[in-house]
């Protein structure tokens, strides 16, 4: 029999400001603004036989919410990564930061909720 496969899932919240310099500049968004951002960090895998979970949820939390801290109340634009902080590139900053510790780590879904705009990153 197959084992099952599980995915556990955590989420943490930041705000920011960003601007996009290579935009159309009469668009809104070339202008320096900010959001509220939502991320969710998703691992999926075979549950562990000695403890039963696919990843302790302590520590995903722990790392999630470690990586948006270091965004928070910040200037996207200034962080290494983010020059152009798009959705995208916000998924693939936390996804190449989470990867090492959460090698099962298979979706990275970044949202500003209050916008009601999102993009998710499929890593397998």
């Amino acid at each position: 029999m197959t084992p099952p496969i599980f995915e556990i899932t955590k989420a943490a919240t930041f705000d920011a400001a960003h601007f996009f310099a290579e935009g159309p500049i009469h668009r809104p968004y070339s202008n320096l603004h900010g959001h509220s951002f939502r991320v969710e960090a998703t691992v999926k895998g075979e549950a562990d036989e000695t403890v039963g979970w696919v990843a302790d949820l302590a520590d995903l939390d722990a790392a999630l919410k470690a990586v948006a801290g270091q965004l928070d109340h910040g200037l996207l634009n200034e962080k290494p990564g983010l020059e152009r902080p798009t959705l995208e590139h916000l998924c693939l900053y936390f996804a190449e930061r989470l990867r090492p510790a959460f090698p099962g780590l298979s979706r990275i879904v970044v949202s500003r909720p209050t916008i009601s705009e999102s993009c998710a990153l499929n890593l397998g």
